[in-house]
């Protein structure tokens, strides 16, 4: 079995609640708050285990909150080392309004992470025996980390053997991708910059993906396109894929639970057009649900099922 190690650098608790109808300057009444562990690597060791894969969650994690966070994670049965923090893990807050079925996210900078707590991290991640198979680094940096960390890491595991997924974003992403990673999840515009050119429509995300790959930087590119689906791209392979439509609810943990699905299908030895496919699935689902929720399996299951009658060999042996 692979060994998949999750990395978040800037972990949260979610808490989420529901009011009738956000009015300004008044005492809103909430529904009782639910509290959710978050973060990119986070979400997505949630979602790979919904999928029926384990997963290691490294994250610095500090004060009251940090303490909920591992206490979530614990009831979730996620596998965990939480690295401690000086400062307190931040919260974020998700608001719907019932009236008018919309979603408010309030997003909190984090605590800052000082330069020996980083080392810290690294440490914790070169101290893996064996070393993982896959190493997902996801989710936004922390005041005080510099994208040029994330270029440590890379390379840390690179002499590990380890293949890295990063779905990060600006200059993070860049940086990374420049040190050389096996497989990102931009959206169009984020593949535009890396691409550099001021915007890409459909025709040229090819080209600009595999100029990426042909430069060494990643081998997969999974481009996210929201409502649209995705399209993964390789060396040889340019892939479009519908996205199932469905009722939307939220969008929150969508786009890793779509990371979940690609590492899930390549870790148990699926072609990259499946891996596609899952991970579409497992982002149409999570839209599915209210709040932070995820996924659930069975949604997920049924979409895939659909989506892999889109394949262009199954097709054309019909």
């Amino acid at each position: 079995m692979k060994r998949i190690v999750t990395l978040t650098l800037n972990p949260t608790v979610d808490k989420s609640t529901t009011v009738d109808k956000i009015v300004p300057d008044q005492k809103l009444r909430c529904e009782m708050p639910k509290f959710e562990p978050g973060g990119g690597g986070i979400n997505v060791s949630r979602a790979l285990r919904r999928l029926g894969s384990e997963s290691l969650a490294v994250f610095p994690a500090g004060g009251p909150t940090g303490m909920r966070l591992q206490a979530l994670l614990t009831a979730e049965r996620i596998e965990q080392h939480a690295v401690p923090a000086a400062g307190e893990t931040r919260e974020n807050f998700v608001v719907v309004d019932a009236s008018a079925s919309q979603q408010y996210r309030f997003g909190m900078p984090g605590t800052p992470l000082s330069a020996d707590e980083q080392q810290q991290v690294l440490a914790a991640l070169q101290a893996l025996s064996p070393a993982p198979d896959y190493l997902v680094i996801s989710g936004s940096l922390p005041p005080g980390v510099e994208p040029d960390f994330l270029v440590d890491i890379v390379r840390m595991a690179h002499a590990a053997g380890t293949k890295v997924v990063a779905d990060t974003s600006g200059p993070a992403l860049q940086r990374v991708i420049e040190a050389g990673v096996y497989l990102i999840k931009p959206n169009l515009g984020e593949l535009s910059k890396l691409a550099g050119v001021s915007e890409l429509d459909s025709a040229a995300l090819a080209t600009a993906a595999q100029g990426l790959i042909g430069e060494g930087r990643c081998e997969i590119v999974v481009a996210s396109l929201g409502p649209q689906g995705a399209c993964v791209v390789t060396r040889d392979l340019v892939d479009h894929i519908a996205a199932p439509a469905v009722k939307k609810r939220s969008t929150v943990g969508a786009g890793d639970s779509m990371v979940a699905g690609l590492v899930h299908a390549l870790a148990a030895g699926e072609s990259v057009r499946k891996a596609a496919r899952l991970g579409v699935a497992c982002g149409t689902a999570a839209t599915m649900n209210p709040g932070t929720e995820l996924f659930r399996k069975a949604d997920v299951d049924k979409l895939y099922d659909w989506l892999l009658q889109t394949m262009p060999e199954q097709r054309a042996a019909a």
